[in-house]
């Protein structure tokens, strides 16, 4: 999505992550169309299907129109329903038989104002959703032919900026779950500088603890616990008013929390949580049985940043913390992940101008 002048005012196009905030500025107050609960829509479970369904931009353009209007075309601006015009050479416009106004089919989503090809979107966010570890923006510029390795930066960046939804509900409050909260520095560089922590970014993370039903397969790997949603956030430091501030904001009161025994946890209790602090006293038997899944998820976290993007700058960690959660709570399904990257979509249509 490109903010210009019609938008704004000014005659400029703003920087890439201030059109990202815009983006989830916009879907902020935009009603949010899930195609997931489209189960008529075409559901590519590998790359030969990919090949069959999304072969052109018109196949690309006829899936967002069933996303939209699962029973004919509905015209936002008059509201006759009925069939549009169509152009060859513009498959992302739809124009009313009866008001004669156009209606685009990526307007509040990440592809509005893109002069990508809409083929193009639907591979890039088929390569996010299924490639397990991500992959880097020089990797995503060579799987997509692309001349330019700013638009495959670019490409990349909306994508992660359609991942969280800034409605997103709060995590804990499900029976026989409980949440395990703590924080970590990431990234930064540290040679040349001595001993401590140098360019660091501190990042807390709240992940929901769950357990398998006995009987089922892996019930007894790591007592029956595996990790549910997760949640990831930069905070400028380690003051209760940061790390209080984040738990509040990413988990539901009165959820059972484990965190370890840094005074800044200690006013959980009195926001209405069932704090429970564990003093580890370097003890790594202890951070095993009491903080296990959280210690695995920030040690996966580092790994992946290493390995798949070698290192991530302070400025973009965000973006790149989103794109982790994003994949990690989908590890079950993540196919679905391609319909939640091009599924969102405003309810509210602009005339193209």
């Amino acid at each position: 999505m490109i903010f210009t002048s019609w938008t704004f005012g000014e005659k400029k196009t703003l920087p890439l992550f201030a059109q990202a905030s815009c983006l989830l500025l916009f879907l902020s107050e935009t009603k949010i169309v899930d195609v997931l609960e489209h189960a008529d829509l075409a559901f590519p479970k590998s790359l030969p299907e990919f090949q069959r369904l999304f072969p052109d931009d018109a196949a690309c353009a006829t899936y967002l129109e069933k996303a939209r209007w699962g029973d004919g075309f509905s015209c936002p601006h008059c509201g006759v329903v009925g069939e549009p015009f169509r152009f060859e050479n513009r498959p992302g416009v739809l124009r009313c038989r009866a008001c004669r106004k156009d209606t685009g089919l990526t307007v509040g989503t990440v592809m509005q104002g893109s002069h990508v090809p809409l083929s193009t979107w639907f591979w890039a966010a088929y390569l996010v959703a299924s490639q397990t570890p991500g992959m880097s923006a020089v990797q995503f510029q060579r799987q997509l032919g692309l001349s330019r390795y700013e638009t495959a930066f670019g490409l990349l960046h909306k994508l992660r900026a359609g991942m969280v939804r800034p409605d997103r509900d709060r995590i804990g409050g499900a029976p026989k779950t409980h949440v395990e909260v703590d924080e970590a520095w990431v990234g930064g560089r540290t040679r040349g500088e001595g001993r401590g922590v140098h360019h660091k970014t501190l990042v807390a993370a709240a992940v929901e603890v769950r357990h398998r039903k006995l009987g089922t397969a892996q019930d007894k790997r790591k007592d029956g616990r595996y990790a549910g949603r997760l949640r990831l956030a930069m905070v400028k430091d380690r003051s209760a008013e940061s790390l209080c501030g984040f738990v509040e904001t990413a988990v539901l009161p009165g959820t059972l929390l484990v965190t370890d025994d840094w005074s800044a946890y200690g006013s959980l209790r009195t926001r209405g949580y069932d704090h429970h602090a564990i003093a580890e006293c370097g003890d790594p038997e202890v951070a095993e049985e009491f903080m296990r899944i959280i210690h695995l998820v920030f040690s996966n976290l580092k790994t992946w940043l290493n390995g798949t993007h070698h290192g991530v700058s302070a400025k973009h960690l965000q973006a790149y913390l989103n794109e982790y959660q994003f994949r990690f709570n989908r590890r079950f399904y993540p196919f679905n992940a391609f319909r939640s990257l091009l599924g969102l979509a405003g309810a509210s249509y602009f005339r193209i101008r």
